[in-house]
């Protein structure tokens, strides 16, 4: 992982800086009361001003909302997903679009598993990330 990518990882507020409308865009998606946690560059690796995609997810209380941001500009196959911790009870939205896809939401989002894919098709896929630490556990 790069020194870039880390702080980005631990510092969502970099991102959504850079970007103000989209992260403010997807909280409103989430509804009222959701504060940013993370904002993921994806490839992950990718310099922020490079990415082709943005996860970002949210939280409020105990409840949290992912959404994936297509940096593209074009419609592109996307798919976000949230589980509960040990993959049981996922939610996703998955499909072509041009802005996003969710806001997916987890009721219990403690090490919730995240996955996020984008690509020209569900075959052809340029982002497949998954990662256990999109949220904090504990």
């Amino acid at each position: 992982m790069s020194v870039l990518t880390a702080a980005v990882l631990t510092a969502p507020q970099a991102v959504a800086a850079e970007r103000p409308a989209p992260a403010a865009a997807a909280a409103t998606v989430c509804g009222t009361g959701y504060t940013l946690s993370k904002a993921i560059p994806l490839p992950v690796g990718t310099d922020p001003s490079e990415r082709l995609g943005t996860l970002f997810a949210y939280e409020n209380g105990g409840k949290g909302c992912v959404i994936l941001d297509n940096n593209v500009g074009r419609s592109q196959y996307m798919l976000v997903q949230v589980c509960k911790v040990g993959g049981t009870s996922c939610a996703k939205d998955a499909g072509n679009f041009s802005e996003y896809a969710g806001p997916v939401y987890v009721s219990s989002f403690a090490c919730a598993p995240v996955t996020a894919k984008m690509g020209s098709s569900s075959s052809s896929l340029y982002i497949n990330y998954k990662s256990d630490y999109v949220f904090p556990c504990g």
